[in-house]
């Protein structure tokens, strides 16, 4: 085999903080090749990130250093460089993409200047051809305007696609992606997949990417590793390690995963969290979240079994002097989930919508005219009965969240009607609107802040009961608030810590109890589990379900996780600039998706598997991102984005076909349905 392009060994950075010494990467090493896509897999906290940090020695000082092994470029030992050389080795040899892209944008400087500097940092004459040679590379319309153009006025996709020109201003030999998808929807993150793929094969450069979604591991990684505190515990090719994972932890992320075949069935969890990094270790470090450990676990920690074709995993079931303990020990993997009946469709909605509009006025000059409105939602209608969920997906900008906060009177509808059993919603004003506020809950994307940090957790759960006015004196409260946070995994000892205190599992499971707190017959979630690692995000969408089967619940659904989708829903709706253009039962829509963008949404989710002739299966993604909601495209807003478009999707937007089995879809591919 050629030499490797990038060579770990033994790395060990540590910080220096007042809890200890945290060792943040404990001796870990791998090797990356010329033009291999070398895939670094787990959950937050492992270490990941502080991993890539390190091979471009940017920790930050004074707490963060590297206290041992070597790095090695083109044999180039990297911690042997000043940092005079290392800057040389920055953006020309390596280049690095970082999670969230307006963050590492200058929000005062235009694309244009940031891309030159990266170019002219280079050495690169004619910097702004060359600028502008870089937005055409990677896919943004029209260079020329968005040379000129602010990070505020792009959208999340065009964000990551300018860190990726950024990147490649010194045609790097090696790319550091982190986590360079997770804050996008599946077609912008189909595309920039897509777009990385392409530029690796043209350049030759090989890219260490970052990730905790195995879909995206599984389309784009000729190799994976997987770290845990600190330590990488399983490394394989691709299609090997897809094909039978071998440490236990590894095997957890698998059983963790939603999808449609598991619908019914409690989703396997990981116990527990990731050890602190602090910790001196004398056993496995997964042991206590470990269903497979024996003594032996506990109190010796695992040596590097090496494979074939430099294969390996961490784990004493692999160790010949202790195989023999684990077959003869009846483990818990395999244990049969419980299955349960799903909700059954009630007859009277207790949640009806008709005709939803909320446009938002566009004032200008002096006098603050209107000269336009931004049609966020645009004539929505749907039905929810009692014990259903149903499922709203589309991409960001879509409305999905302006007509949750519509439903709940947060934002005020525009026209139509939103009915919440026997009451008009819409029609009552704001002081007739609080005494059924406890009806209609809501759980937002994010927990932390929608939380106030000054507040301890018993008075956040607390304050919607006293609001109310139910839940009866202090006394009788505090015993509402302990048994809320036991129901929700929570130890009722906890009510007196504050929000900053928790993992972000944890608060969104205050979240949830704050929200049933009031006794709510319906709750919006609100992507409730997009910034979760797939362990946890387990433990919440059991938890959601186990509540709806206990409670009654009725769930309105917000995501763009079609994976979710399909283990949770009921029934799902798509949503595209601010229409629905699809619904049915969640199998009708997933097994048969009618409306091309449905496709489109579908054939862009990375998937777990393998072609039967064992080639890779290739990324479908729909092109362009979505028009303004100011100004929508004439006729289907879908036309200018849909590859079957026709004369009249440009006339007039299409009128809903209804199919035999209750399917219903706004597209004149359907009309005669």
């Amino acid at each position: 085999m050629s030499k490797p392009l990038l060579q770990i060994d033994n790395l060990q950075t540590s910080f220096a903080t007042a809890q200890g010494l945290v060792r943040a990467v404990d001796g870990i090493s791998l090797a990356i090749h010329k033009g291999q896509t070398f895939a670094l897999l787990g959950e937050s906290g492992c270490g990941k990130s502080m991993t890539a940090l390190s091979v471009m020695r940017l920790l930050p000082e004074p707490a963060g250093r590297i206290t041992g092994g070597s790095i090695r470029l083109n044999g180039d030992d990297l911690l042997q460089l000043p940092e005079v050389a290392m800057r040389q080795v920055r953006g020309k040899r390596i280049a690095m993409i970082f999670q969230e892209p307006m963050t590492s944008l200058n929000p005062v400087l235009t694309i244009g200047q940031q891309i030159g500097e990266c170019v002219l940092q280079q050495g690169a004459a004619h910097s702004k051809r060359r600028v502008l040679e870089l937005l055409e590379a990677v896919g943004i319309p029209d260079p020329a305007q968005r040379y000129n153009e602010y990070p505020h006025q792009l959208s999340g996709g065009m964000k990551q696609r300018i860190m990726i020109a950024m990147a490649l201003a010194g045609e790097p030999d090696l790319l550091i992606a982190d986590e360079p998808t997770t804050a996008l929807d599946v077609t912008i993150q189909a595309q920039v997949l897509d777009l990385m793929r392409r530029l690796q094969q043209d350049m030759g450069m090989a890219i260490l990417l970052i990730t905790h979604d195995l879909g995206v591991v599984a389309e784009m990684a000729d190799r994976v590793a997987v770290m845990y505190a600190g330590q990488i515990v399983e490394e394989a090719e691709r299609d090997a390690f897809f094909a039978r994972p071998q440490h236990p932890y590894a095997q957890k992320l698998f059983a963790s995963l939603p999808d449609m075949e598991k619908r019914g069935e409690r989703l396997a969890i990981i116990p527990g969290h990731v050890p602190s990094l602090a910790t001196r270790f004398t056993g496995c470090r997964f042991v206590e979240r470990c269903d497979q450990a024996m003594d032996v676990c506990h109190h010796e920690v695992p040596v590097w079994m090496a494979g074939e074709a430099g294969s390996g995993v961490r784990c004493h079931r692999y160790d010949t002097r202790y195989a023999a303990q684990f077959t003869t020990k009846q483990t818990a993997q395999a244990a049969p989930s419980q299955t349960r009946q799903q909700a059954m469709e009630g007859k009277t909605p207790l949640l009806t919508v008709e005709g939803l509009k909320v446009h938002f006025p566009i004032h200008k000059g002096l006098l603050r005219r209107v000269v336009n409105h931004v049609k966020a939602v645009d004539d929505v209608s749907m039905a929810i009965p009692e014990r259903h969920t149903l499922a709203l997906v589309g991409e960001s900008g879509c409305g999905k969240t302006t007509a949750g906060k519509s439903i709940l009177q947060l934002v005020k509808p525009t026209a139509g009607r939103v009915r919440f059993q026997d009451v008009e919603l819409s029609a009552l004003s704001a002081a007739q609107l609080r005494p059924h506020r406890s009806d209609i809950q809501i759980i937002f994307q994010d927990p932390f802040s929608s939380m106030n940090p000054r507040m301890m957790i018993m008075d956040i759960i607390e304050e919607g009961m006293i609001t109310q006015g139910i839940g009866g004196d202090a006394r009788a409260r505090a015993r509402r608030v302990d048994e809320l946070l036991e129901q929700v995994g929570l130890s009722a000892e906890v009510k007196h810590r504050y929000p900053h205190e928790f993992s972000g599992g944890q608060r969104q499971r205050i979240c949830i109890a704050r929200a049933l707190a009031v006794e709510p017959k319906l709750i919006v979630c609100d992507e409730p589990t997009s910034a979760l690692d797939v362990s946890v995000q387990a433990q919440i969408l059991n938890l959601l379900k186990d509540l709806q089967d206990e409670l009654g619940l009725a769930y309105l659904f917000i995501t763009h996780d079609l994976s979710v989708v399909e283990y949770l829903a009921h029934e799902v709706a798509v949503m595209y600039l601010g229409r629905i253009v699809e619904q049915g039962s969640v199998q009708a829509v997933m097994e048969n998706p009618l409306h091309p963008y449905t496709r489109a949404l579908l054939a862009a989710v990375p998937v777990i598997e393998t072609s039967a002739d064992g080639s890779e299966r290739s990324i479908v993604s729909v092109q362009g991102e979505m028009p303004s909601p100011i100004n929508p495209p004439s006729g289907c807003h879908f036309h200018p984005r849909c590859e079957q478009a026709m004369a009249e999707c440009a006339q007039a937007y299409p009128p809903t076909s209804q199919m035999d089995d209750g399917h219903r879809v706004r597209c004149y591919l359907y009309e005669s349905g």
